[in-house]
């Protein structure tokens, strides 16, 4: 009896979703422009780290980077700064940066999608005053924003990624079509896909860990994890650990 007990215990272990032994994964959720709640989140997986000792570490940021948040341009500088002093770290590209890098390149439809989903509070944190923003039409605006954004912002944006598997574990930005392979999803639908996924309720290829869709806490199912907490306006950026079958969560403090 005693034997058939620890037997299917260390079954029930083994099929538990698992990071590969020696590797460590933090998942950033959506920042928004969010620079300082950025600075608090990055502190504290650092003394995550500390704590739990030596390990091959990836950071992933889940995308939505820009947007909405008082100050996408140090968000920006800070990643930067991040990925030029970490070994691994990894960005995924969000709808917002899609957008984004669409109004740079002049397209009229993402210009205009810009201006209403948070695009004012992005340029405005590359130094143009509210004044100039309202007066501007789209042809005008397109010219500003190009001059505004340097060439290594938009450089760095370029060379987001779409899907970021690492074990069990899939990384995206929106979510996945669940009747697609993984590997023939569609970048608009890992951008930007909602209720075909959310409303989805069994196993997926891999668990897939999401931001895109806020809630005001962690949403946990057995085949997704969503972790965008609603920074900009919630004040909690979250973070989600990984490593072997064991994962917690790292969050700044809500606004009061």
């Amino acid at each position: 009896m005693i034997s058939k007990l620890f037997k299917s215990r260390s079954v029930a272990k083994a099929n538990l979703p698992t990071i590969p032994a020696g590797r460590r994964v933090y998942a950033v959720g959506d920042i928004h422009g969010c620079a300082d709640l950025l600075d608090q989140l990055i502190g504290l997986i650092e003394a995550d780290e500390i704590a739990r000792g030596p390990a091959e570490t990836t950071l992933i940021f889940l995308g939505d980077i820009v947007d909405r948040g008082p100050a996408s341009a140090a968000v920006i500088d800070r990643l930067r700064g991040l990925d030029a002093t970490r070994s691994d770290v990894r960005f995924l590209l969000g709808n917002h940066e899609e957008i984004f890098l669409g109004a740079l390149d002049g397209e009229p439809k993402a210009l205009r999608l810009f201006c209403r989903i948070g695009g004012r509070e992005t340029i405005l944190s590359y130094g143009m005053d509210a004044a100039e923003y309202d007066q501007l039409d789209y042809e005008a605006f397109s010219q500003r924003i190009e001059q505004l954004v340097p060439d290594e912002h938009q450089e760095f944006l370029r060379a987001f990624e779409d899907m970021i598997v690492i074990g069990d574990y899939a990384f995206v930005h929106a979510g996945v079509r669940p009747d697609t392979p993984l590997d023939l999803q569609r970048t608009s639908d890992l951008r930007w896909i909602r209720d075909p996924f959310l409303d989805h309720r069994s196993a997926l290829e891999k668990i897939v860990v999401h931001g895109h869709t806020m809630t005001d806490e962690i949403e946990r199912r057995s085949h997704r994890i969503g972790i965008d907490t609603g920074a900009y306006s919630s004040g909690r950026l979250t973070a989600l650990g990984l490593e072997g079958t064991e994962t917690w969560t790292l969050q700044t403090a809500s606004v009061p």
